[in-house]
């Protein structure tokens, strides 16, 4: 028997024919054959025609009644049935309502067992025995819908008839077993953006906050005055050096413990000073050419103390932790670090914390370099950008200026700190 065979999904006339089973015989490998039983031993020719979805035509809907419920086992009336499909055929729900019944059978596309990952494709096939023909049509969504029973008056069954293309109806939390976590997230936020929109949600806000007592006294005694995350200073002041007190960052029983660059000083000029930062190390030619041994001493102790900042932060980090292991650090300047510096609660500096740090790190420099610093030794030395300590610089009130081709930063008085700029939101 000749076999014709020919498929093409976007016409209806093309069909193939079945050929007739062979018999089977031992040792050879047969091709597989189409075959229909019907009721006599005997099997038929048949031509399958397979038929494509066709965008002007709406595909067959296949349902099944989860409940066991034969509409053609029940009364003599048929039940009521009604496809509901948004414009854009992407959702579609279907409503079977018995006769004379208190419920009704509901089973979407989108909703209930639907939105399980699917790992097949169904199809509806419709043997007609009279001209031997099988046609394989698509069906809606690809998918069988599942028909669960629901209380009539619940919920409208034609609510989704005028519900747009883009908008998301309401999802049962118990159906997030089958969700994966981006979805129920998204679902999360959804129903926060309905809650805030929701103006029964507005209405009870708005009578909870109408009963809450407002201390209008103490408003009006507090002052705007905005803590800043900075060394203690005086904003008022006429003259740099009043602007951060030297005597408010380190303290009378502090300096004592402060003496080892002034002992370095005593020393030859080639001793040995690889532990200590490059800005100390830049500076030591200018303290040993200094005369006044009281303003020598004074400055030999800052630095000292920037050393123990910098040190500090580097024994905290995992960056610098090698530089500044074999630091030593005197009781009362540890205890000082710990108490401004570190939070009791966690074993690493927090950055608001390390923020403070380098600000008191700078105040200092502007100390020692007469409130005109040149910044480029001081930001290795914090492992930081020159562009990200002008951030630090600018917080304390500094101003840059450029001299000899090198940018400097300066303090000028009183203090004017950079104004928190708010963004303005745009109306929609």
């Amino acid at each position: 028997m000749a076999d014709k065979h020919q498929n093409d999904y976007m016409d209806e006339g093309d069909d193939f024919k079945t050929p007739q089973p062979l018999e089977k015989k031992k040792k050879k490998k047969k091709k597989k054959t189409t075959t229909i039983e019907t009721e006599s031993p005997r099997s038929i020719d048949i031509t399958v025609k397979q038929i494509s979805e066709k965008a002007d035509r709406i595909p067959p809907i296949v349902a099944y009644f989860s409940s066991g419920y034969d509409p053609s086992a029940q009364s003599r009336e048929s039940p009521k049935v009604a496809v509901y499909q948004t414009a854009s055929r992407k959702r579609t729900r279907v409503v079977v309502s018995p006769q004379g019944s208190n419920v009704e059978f509901v089973g979407s596309s989108h909703n209930g067992e639907q939105i399980a990952r699917q790992t097949c494709v169904s199809v509806l096939g419709v043997l007609d025995k009279e001209t031997q023909t099988l046609r394989i049509l698509p069906i809606a969504h690809q998918k069988v819908l599942r028909l669960d029973t629901r209380v009539k008056g619940n919920e409208a069954g034609d609510s989704e008839a005028a519900e747009e293309d883009g908008e998301e109806e309401k999802a049962d939390p118990s159906l997030h077993t089958f969700w994966t976590k981006r979805a129920i997230l998204d679902d999360k936020k959804r129903k926060a953006r309905i809650l805030r929109d929701d103006p029964e949600a507005q209405k009870a806000l708005e009578g909870k906050l109408d009963k809450v007592e407002v201390n209008t006294s103490a408003l009006e005694n507090t002052s705007a005055v905005v803590a800043r995350n900075i060394p203690p200073h005086n904003a008022s002041a006429t003259n740099p050096s009043e602007a951060y007190p030297i005597e408010q960052i380190i303290e009378n029983g502090e300096w004592s413990s402060l003496q080892d660059v002034y002992w370095l000083l005593q020393e030859e000029a080639g001793a040995a000073t690889d532990g200590y930062p490059a800005f100390v190390r830049n500076r030591l030619y200018r303290l040993r050419d200094n005369k006044d041994e009281t303003e020598k001493e004074t400055a030999a102790g800052i630095l000292t103390f920037i050393t123990h900042l910098i040190k500090f932060k580097d024994v905290n980090s995992m960056v610098g932790l090698e530089s500044a292991r074999s630091h030593r650090f005197p009781p009362t300047i540890r205890e000082k670090c710990n108490r401004l510096f570190k939070d009791s609660e966690t074993s690493r500096l927090p950055d608001d914390k390390i923020n403070l740090l380098i600000s008191y790190v700078l105040v200092l420099t502007l100390h020692v370099d007469k409130f005109k610093t040149d910044f480029e030794d001081i930001a290795k030395d914090l492992r930081m950008s020159s562009v990200d300590l002008r951030k630090h610089f600018e917080n304390l009130g500094c101003k840059f200026a450029v001299e000899n081709s090198i940018r400097v930063a300066t303090l000028p008085v009183p203090l004017k700190f950079p104004q928190i700029m708010r963004r303005r939101t745009k109306r929609r």
